[in-house]
């Protein structure tokens, strides 16, 4: 059988989040038994190339752990993400942030 590589782990992850849910990178790196690899989740992430970003992997319902869009300077990507998620439901308060009392994934 071929192992899994860790990106295609965190792929079959964020793609049981909800619709109308979010989660951040170091839950998912603890889902995974990683929890000090938050940052290689959202490389994982971010290696979904722009020209897929509407395909089968719901990557906009990972934020950071304030509840927000981490952009690192791709503004393009950071607008699409908030768009879908308030396309889903998802309100963000007057700071950009969503609360993951509300929206959280898993609750």
């Amino acid at each position: 059988m071929k192992e899994h590589s860790f990106y295609d782990q965190v792929y079959s992850i964020v793609k049981q989040i909800p619709k109308g849910k979010v989660t951040n990178y170091g839950t998912i790196a603890l889902i995974l038994g990683s929890p000090r690899a938050a940052r290689a989740v959202g490389y994982a992430l971010n290696a979904i190339k722009k020209g897929d970003l509407k395909n089968e992997i719901p990557w906009q319902r990972v934020v950071n752990a304030k509840g927000q869009i981490t952009f690192k300077g791709d503004l393009f990507r950071a607008n699409l993400q908030k768009s879908l998620l308030i396309k889903e439901g998802i309100i963000f308060d007057s700071t950009d942030t969503i609360d993951f009392q509300k929206y959280g994934w898993p609750s």
